[in-house]
């Protein structure tokens, strides 16, 4: 028994030596968890990133559009495939997308430092082109290759292009729409043109092909100083990258052929390597009546070379040009919340400011006719022209745009929205491709043409309705209607010298009208 007890005892105290031990070995008290913060600086949704005094945002949205009666998301029929209108183009799109954005704020005794970033995961249906062969073969647009059955590999990008990668039928494709940093009254990166009213493209729609203004909805590199005067009442000027958005074409017509014309192309393209951003001033008064912007910009024609080689020379650089204004008139009698959003734009050489990007300045739309064995309207609108030996001739543009939103109630609302640009070129355009008096040239001297000139105007006209049954959860639909107004007349027999199974024949030249209707469902988050 005694022995029983010493052991007991003696075991006992083994424990509490080595408890004591690991005791010593724990931490007097446990670090306090560190919970994320909301950041009420910057208004709803920022939370301090844990361990820092920055703070972040997270949003974006998940959309679903349905185009009806186009071969894009944005544009209507207007040229290639789709313009051919035949058993070539399709006759819906479809699109999904996810949208992620990324904001994060940090004040710094120098002010706040802001980054945002803006990205977007794409799928959208891909697009059949004819392989012009004698047995009318077809690849969706951008396909290099056949696959083993020898149909066209499926997908798309969301620019027309065939995925390459997940054997093409799940891929999608990753747009950066923005990326920049905020320090000082700099913003440094990929941002929205300072050129731009602030609705971008969209007055008051969601088509995106609206001409009449500026409008890069998906960022333009740029370096940028905006001041702030107080009174909603700023000043920026902006050095920014021309390549992307902003070069329409510097044309050789030494180059054109009329059945080139006829695709909307007036010549080769000659543009050169870039030598100077776009130059940018904008003066913005934003206050609660509303809104009103100026804006001006210079945008530097460069061409490479008359040939093919630096002996062949080259026309001097032409500097070209363009001027904005923007009006937005909030809380207007008709109803809380309506607006009004109006701007107007001329440019002469620096057309991107008219016809935007996502817009385009080529047209070539075929249709119907009682007297021929089809109609055919084409146009196009470069920043500059010239031929071998002289110097570069602007394209001059003018146009406008605008909506009206009305609210119905908390759940309803519609805007009616509108379009208009027009396009004028020089004596040296209307010579070289409809000659004097527009009865010779490249395309003016052909039989049965009676009309020959190379201006030409875009209308457009949309209606578009919202539901919002709960909140961030809209259901949209958009119509919208697009006439290109040619200044070409009578009939011109001619073989299509873009691949669209148009055949060689007699087609009556005449206006173009183009519908199409967007259906839309998009989730905020």
């Amino acid at each position: 028994m005694k022995l029983t007890k010493t052991l007991f005892l003696g075991s006992a105290a083994g424990l509490m030596a080595v408890s004591g031990a690991f005791a010593a070995d724990l931490p007097v008290k446990a670090k306090a968890v560190e919970y994320v913060k909301v950041c009420s600086l910057y208004g709803a949704g920022f939370y301090y990133i844990p361990g820092t005094d920055t703070c972040i945002k997270l949003g974006g949205y998940l959309r679903a559009d349905a185009v009806l009666g186009s071969n894009s998301d944005f544009n209507p029929n207007q040229g290639g495939t789709a313009g051919a209108r035949n058993r070539m183009m399709n006759y819906y799109t479809f699109r999904a997308r996810e949208d992620l954005n990324i904001d994060t704020r940090t004040a710094t005794e120098y002010g706040v430092v802001r980054t945002f970033f803006d990205g977007v995961f794409t799928w959208t249906t891909g697009n059949y082109t004819p392989t012009g062969s004698a047995t009318g073969g077809t690849v969706y647009s951008g396909a290099l290759t056949l696959n083993a059955a020898g149909t066209g590999l499926v997908g798309s990008n969301g620019s027309g292009s065939v995925n390459g990668t997940d054997g093409n039928t799940s891929a999608g494709a990753l747009g950066v729409y923005y990326a920049f940093i905020q320090f000082a009254g700099f913003t440094m990166g990929k941002a929205v043109s300072q050129f731009d009213a602030p609705w971008t493209n969209y007055p008051g729609n969601i088509t995106d092909n609206l001409v009449g203004g500026s409008g890069t909805v998906t960022g333009v590199t740029q370096f940028t100083y905006t001041a702030d005067f107080g009174q909603g009442v700023t000043a920026s000027f902006s050095a920014e990258d021309a390549t992307a958005y902003y070069q329409a074409g510097n044309l050789n017509m030494t180059g054109a052929t009329a059945g080139g014309m006829i695709g909307g192309s007036y010549g080769t393209n000659a543009i050169g390597g870039s030598r100077s951003p776009n130059l940018v001033g904008q003066v913005r008064v934003d206050q609660a009546w509303g809104l009103f912007q100026a804006s001006v910009a210079a945008h530097d024609n460069h061409v490479g070379y008359y040939g093919a080689t630096e002996a062949t020379g080259h026309p001097d650089d032409k500097w070209g040009w363009a001027v904005q204004l923007a009006l937005s008139i909030k809380n207007i009698p008709t109803g809380a919340g309506d607006t009004i959003n109006i701007q107007g734009v001329y440019t002469d050489g620096a057309t991107r400011y008219n016809f935007q990007n996502l817009s385009g300045s080529s047209y070539a739309l075929y249709g119907s006719s009682s007297t021929a064995y089809g109609s055919l309207g084409f146009a196009n609108a470069p920043d500059t022209v010239f031929v071998t030996g002289s110097s570069q001739e602007t394209v001059k543009t003018w146009g406008f745009r605008g909506a009206y939103t009305h609210n119905w109630d908390p759940y309803w609302n519609s805007a009616l929205y509108g379009a208009y640009a027009q396009a004028q070129f020089g004596t040296l355009a209307k010579t070289t491709l409809c000659g004097a008096g527009g009865a010779g040239g490249v395309f003016g001297g052909l039989a049965g043409v009676t009309s020959c000139n190379p201006d030409f105007a875009i209308g457009q006209l949309g209606i578009v309705t919202r539901w919002t049954p709960v909140k961030n959860l809209t259901f949209s639909a958009d119509l919208s209607w697009t006439h290109l107004d040619q200044k070409y007349s009578g009939t011109v027999a001619i073989a299509p010298g873009v691949t669209t199974a148009k055949p060689a024949a007699t087609y009556e030249l005449k206006d173009q009208d183009s519908i199409a209707m967007i259906l839309r469902a998009q989730r905020n988050w």
